[in-house]
């Protein structure tokens, strides 16, 4: 777990691993993954036992006649390898006549082999690591009521090639870090749960010791606890509108659902019709559609040191360069890679996109998926902001989700809010929840925090796709300040 991790792939192709499919007038990439995945765990006391995954393979993608096949093998012998080739080139005819028929199927042609490798900042030693998570699970039992107390961290250090037409167009090294804790009081048939940084674990970056060091990990623990204590005591949450101040642990979802989901151009297509749904996102709102209020601008950027999706190339080759999608309000632009640009424009939408084609794996095609997603800063301070609410609410970290087949009608649950009245913060609340719609929700953005605000956070959880695909997805965002919004509380 220290240092870099590199991959070693033995028996990667060059160009004699594909004459057969060469000679038959297609064109080829191939996508090796290697993955160590580490989760390291201190429950309720017990250091549990360390898992360690290891798992390699590779996707090979067949063009032929703007039709595209697939196969994905664990062999990466030569034979191997050419054996997944001619199987995709069978998918490939088999889909003439009823697959995409792109006239002007997308193809990758790097001009040079692009590189990528992790920061120079190790983590500790698995020793280390457990001595740390022991420290601050015990620092969560200092009350009887904490019932449920855990401190956990997982890493996945991520090797990839990218071979397209046998010569090597990318090389990628990512180390992925997923610090939490987590606390549970119970006192009088209540219960009430505090984390590090959500229940979908929101705090996830890429790096080693210094994304422990800016989690909050470290002495982390006895905050956790102590704040679910206080929920335990604390007032259900009111119900009614109320202006609404979200922290980035909530707005980190809220972007998610009801910004990235619904932006995804494939959705927008069709694809996800009978799994995640649709999008109230058609076509004709490009460049056009007022999305939100002037103060609202979301970047798609792959290129943020540490976020939890950065990246040099897509999965289909696509450099990947920072792009506006929303800009003063204004709809701009799809997350939508090459192939569903392509795709697009044969149905007569010149819809602009960006390097968005990603896999949860070697085992599985790219799709259009969210990265680094994130909402631009503004200039409001915390002070002012919350300043300015005569009669609100401000909630932090994400606890529950819910959104339609449309990504439309939502609600969400926190962890932790305080009341906000007359431009002063008032008593905790627990149990809070909002809902809305979102085509309005985002016109109502009143202030826009500046960059004391912001925090780079993500999830490693999204999930799409048939068969389905869990990629990781990067947010990040200042706290935002909304005009009435219903809020509501949970179990009285």
């Amino acid at each position: 777990m220290q240092g870099r991790t590199a991959g070693v792939f033995p028996g990667l192709p060059d160009e004699s691993a594909f004459p057969r499919v060469a000679q038959r007038g297609a064109r080829v990439s191939l996508r090796v993954i290697e993955e160590r995945h580490e989760t390291l765990a201190v429950t309720r006391g017990v250091v549990q036992p360390a898992r360690l995954a290891i798992d390699r393979g590779a996707m090979v993608s067949v063009w032929l006649d703007g039709e595209i096949g697939y196969c994905a093998t664990a062999d990466l012998a030569p034979r191997g390898l050419r054996a997944a080739a001619d199987r995709a080139l069978e998918w490939a005819r088999a889909a003439r006549g009823r697959g995409l028929g792109l006239a002007d199927a997308p193809w990758p042609r790097p001009q040079a082999p692009s590189s990528r490798e992790p920061p120079d900042d190790p983590l500790p030693g698995r020793a280390e690591l457990i001595d740390l998570l022991r420290a601050e699970a015990a620092a969560m039992t200092r009350d009887a009521r904490v019932r449920h107390w855990s401190a956990s961290l997982r890493t996945t250090s991520t090797s990839e090639q990218l071979w397209i037409d046998g010569a090597l167009a990318a090389r990628q090294s990512f180390r992925f870090v997923v610090p939490n804790l987590e606390a549970t009081a119970v006192d009088a048939g209540r219960s009430q749960t505090r984390t590090l940084g959500g229940q979908y674990n929101g705090f996830c970056r890429q790096g080693g010791g210094s994304v422990l060091r800016d989690s909050g990990i470290v002495s982390g623990g006895a905050r956790v606890a102590d704040e679910a204590l206080q929920l335990l005591g604390a007032p259900n949450c009111p119900d009614g509108a109320r202006d609404l101040l979200l922290s980035p642990d909530q707005m980190m979802l809220q972007i998610h659902e009801s910004i990235g989901h619904p932006l995804e151009l494939d959705r927008i297509l069709g694809d996800e019709r009978n799994f995640a749904g649709t999008s109230f996102v058609v076509p004709e709102m490009f460049g056009s559609y007022r999305y939100g209020s002037p103060l609202l601008n979301v970047s798609f950027d792959p290129g943020v040191p540490g976020e939890f999706a950065s990246y040099a190339v897509d999965d289909d080759g696509a450099a990947a360069q920072p792009r506006r999608l929303i800009e003063g309000g204004i709809l701009l632009r799809a997350l939508g890679g090459a192939l569903s640009q392509a795709r697009a424009r044969a149905l007569g939408w010149p819809i602009e996109g960006v390097a968005c084609s990603r896999a949860s794996g070697w085992y599985r095609p790219p799709i259009d998926r969210m990265a680094n997603l994130n909402l631009e800063p503004g200039d409001a301070t915390l002070d002012s902001m919350i300043a300015s609410v005569e009669r609100g609410i401000w909630m932090q970290t994400n606890a529950s989700w819910s959104i339609d087949d449309s990504r439309n009608k939502f609600q969400f649950g926190c962890e932790w809010a305080r009341l906000i009245d007359d431009g002063r913060l008032g008593p905790l609340v627990r149990n809070p929840n909002y809902r809305g719609i979102s085509a309005t929700f985002w016109r109502n953005l009143a202030a826009v925090g500046d960059r004391s605000t912001m925090q780079v956070l993500g999830t490693p959880y999204c999930g799409k796709g048939e068969p389905g695909q869990i990629v990781r997805v990067g947010h990040a965002s200042p706290a935002c300040l909304f005009r009435s919004v219903e809020v509501f509380g949970g179990e009285s």
